[in-house]
């Protein structure tokens, strides 16, 4: 039995500088409580003398934790929890203990391994009683095999999340120039100001609740990032400049630290300026501030494909002159990989993800990249999301140089397929030795495997930009007219997105159906061995004949169309289904016991009136006529219905305007 006395609270102890050191958040100070998410934090209640005892197991209090401008529970972003014997690690929890003396409660509380990450305030509530217990920062967390962002390697957390000095590298393939970088994600003030920048981004100022709820995942806060470490479509962090430096602001390659960057920004909006190395070394900053292990990371070679074909064509005229517009290769370019899971795409694709908070091209209408999965891009996946083209072709284009005639044609006469992505750089793990990461993202150049993951990838790249995935596809064309009472012919199309030929057994089925799924008869089936080419498609037909289905076919007018296709060497089952419904005209059979229902108020005296009318033969009318006596003025609707034995619950209606 529970017992509802109220606690009197005299004060609560947030215990901060034990919960941050077993939280690995004391490098922020003990000035703040600063947690990770899926892991219990300790406070201590101390009860005012004359308080009522907590008795263990008997006293009862609700707790709730809230963030965000809107706290809801529908969001998680406010939850209510009351007290267990113990907490668990897959949701919010708590439970509660007396104290090394009897005015001392001691609370520990588990938040959600998915919960939204942010500021939060805690508070106690007893029989309507609240008492605000404090705020607490909540951070994804590394070290919680639940959370999205686990590392296993503690060497790696260590380097990935906590450590606040790392070396950036730029040059050349061949001179590779490493430089330290502070990016001191725990200096007073730095993480406040990362969350100002989930604060200031669009997404947040369109619709607080959703951006809120959507901080749970790691993939849409490093998206976020993407965006709002350049200024270019919102109020970023950094402005580009890659001109001939004229002042106005901080050359790019004067800063050797994030942390006056992102107090500047915090002061005065956007900071001028950034390059490559500065955007990505801030990005790598705010991730791990938050909690999400980061590495900076440089490509040497890195392909900048504007017209996304995975190729950098070098246009040249008969005099050796360069004429290219658009495509380019830079000595080397910087971003971040990230670490997490991908539910989205599938666990073959968690770990390092990349994303290049560098302003170059848009995605979805905003100047972002990423995140796309290390994996999706050494494998050519490119319809795996995202923007995985455009970095696939930064560490993997092909390039073209090209000649043009005086008659205005081009000829191809040279190229490279290894002169893109090449180094590919990030600090190693406990040491300032550079690491090549350049295997994680590609096959060796020129090996059988890397081509082989070229040309896939340019397949891939040719679905996502008709919107199409790779794989068999089915769906269903119905015909232009489907009229009630005739003949009609539906397709079922097979489209082979794979780079080899399939073949497929391929089952069309058709069966009257209501609107409420209740299957009926069949009306119609067939079926056929393909052969699907790479790139084409295949159609099996079935015609529908009045014969069959206007026997089963209930008043609702609707066909179930259902078509599988079957591939037994590779398992690759497809099913689609459409459902059919039938038009209300009858052009060619006779309609037999016809008669209209029509009924108003006022004007049928409360019931409907029933006109019989004779055969109806093709193309001829079925026509009825009445009179009404109106018991009341003003507008009246008449409603009209016609049945007969093959054409039924034609419905219509007209108003009347009957006059005092």
């Amino acid at each position: 039995m529970c017992v509802f006395a109220v606690l009197d609270i005299e004060r609560c102890d947030l215990d901060i500088q034990s919960n941050n050191s077993s939280h690995h958040t004391q490098q922020y100070g003990a000035q703040s409580l600063i947690v990770r998410r899926g892991q219990a934090f300790n406070v201590i209640l101390h009860l005012k003398p004359d308080s009522q005892q907590f008795i263990p197991g008997k006293t009862a209090f609700t707790l709730t934790a809230e963030t965000g401008l809107l706290p809801r529970k529908e969001s998680d972003t406010k939850v209510c929890f009351g007290l267990q014997d113990s907490t668990v690690d897959t949701e919010w929890s708590a439970a509660a203990s007396t104290g090394p003396s009897e005015n001392k409660v001691l609370l520990s509380i588990s938040s959600s391994p998915d919960a939204p990450i942010g500021l939060y305030s805690l508070s106690l509530d007893q029989e309507a009683h609240k008492t605000s217990l404090g705020q607490f920062y909540l951070l994804f967390n590394a070290w919680c095999p639940r959370d999205a962002v686990y590392l296993r390697s503690e060497r790696k957390r260590q380097e990935y999340v906590l450590a606040q000095h790392g070396i950036i590298y730029r040059g050349t393939s061949k001179q590779i120039k490493g430089t330290p970088w502070n990016f001191g994600q725990f200096e007073s003030g730095i993480l406040d100001i990362c969350l100002k920048i989930l604060d200031d981004n669009p997404k947040f100022v369109s619709d607080a609740n959703l951006d809120c709820t959507s901080r749970r995942d790691p993939v849409y806060v490093t998206r976020v990032l993407s965006a709002m470490i350049n200024s270019y479509d919102d109020r970023g962090v950094l402005v580009g400049e890659w001109e001939e430096f004229s002042g106005g602001g901080v050359h790019p390659g004067t800063w050797v630290g994030s942390g006056d960057i992102l107090r500047q920004w915090a002061e005065s909006g956007s900071v001028r300026y950034g390059q490559c190395w500065v955007f990505a070394a801030v990005a790598c900053t705010v991730s791990s501030a938050l909690g999400i292990p980061c590495r900076v990371v440089t490509n040497f070679g890195s392909a900048h494909d504007t017209i996304a074909n995975l190729l950098i064509e070098n246009f040249y005229d008969e005099d050796g002159e360069n004429i290219s517009e658009g495509d380019s290769i830079w000595n080397f370019h910087l971003w971040v990989d990230s670490w997490m899971t991908r539910p989205d795409l599938g666990s073959e694709f968690d770990g390092w993800q990349a994303s290049d908070p560098t302003p170059q091209e848009q995605s979805e209408g905003v100047f972002c990249c990423g995140p796309s999965p290390v994996r999706a891009i050494q494998e050519g996946e490119l319809t795996k999301k995202y923007d995985t083209p455009f970095i696939f072709a930064e560490v993997n284009a092909d390039v073209v140089d090209l000649v043009r005639l005086s008659n205005g044609e081009f000829v191809k006469f040279s190229g490279s397929t290894k002169s893109v992505g090449r180094n590919i750089s990030t600090k190693s793990v406990g040491s300032d030795k550079r690491h090549d990461i350049t295997h994680q993202y590609k096959y060796a150049e020129g090996s059988e495997e890397e081509r082989k993951v070229f040309e896939k990838a340019q397949h891939h790249n040719k679905l996502q930009q008709q919107g199409e995935e790779p794989g068999l596809h089915l769906k269903i064309k119905l015909a232009d007219k489907m009229i009630m009472g005739s003949d009609f012919e539906v397709n079922a199309l097979l489209t082979n997105n794979y780079m080899t030929a399939k073949s497929c057994i391929f089952l069309f089925f058709a069966r009257a159906v209501s609107y409420n799924s209740t299957q009926g008869k069949s009306c119609g089936f067939t079926s056929e061995k393909v052969e699907v080419p790479p790139g084409e498609v295949r159609r099996i037909s079935l015609r529908l004949e009045y014969s069959t289905y206007g026997s089963v076919i209930t008043s609702d007018r609707l066909i179930q169309l259902s078509a599988i296709s079957i591939d037994k060497q590779n398992t690759d089952n497809n099913k689609a289904e459409k459902s059919c419904w039938m038009s209300q005209i009858y052009r060619s059979r006779c309609w037999e016991k016809p008669y209209f229902t029509v009924e108003g108020v006022d004007l049928t005296e409360g019931k409907p009136v029933t006109l019989s009318v004779g055969a109806v033969g093709p193309k001829q009318e079925a026509k009825a006529s009445t009179e009404f006596r109106p018991s009341g003025a003003g507008s009246i609707v008449l409603l009209v219905n016609f049945d007969s034995d093959k054409l039924k619950n034609i419905k219509s209606f007209i108003t009347v305007v009957v006059k005092e």
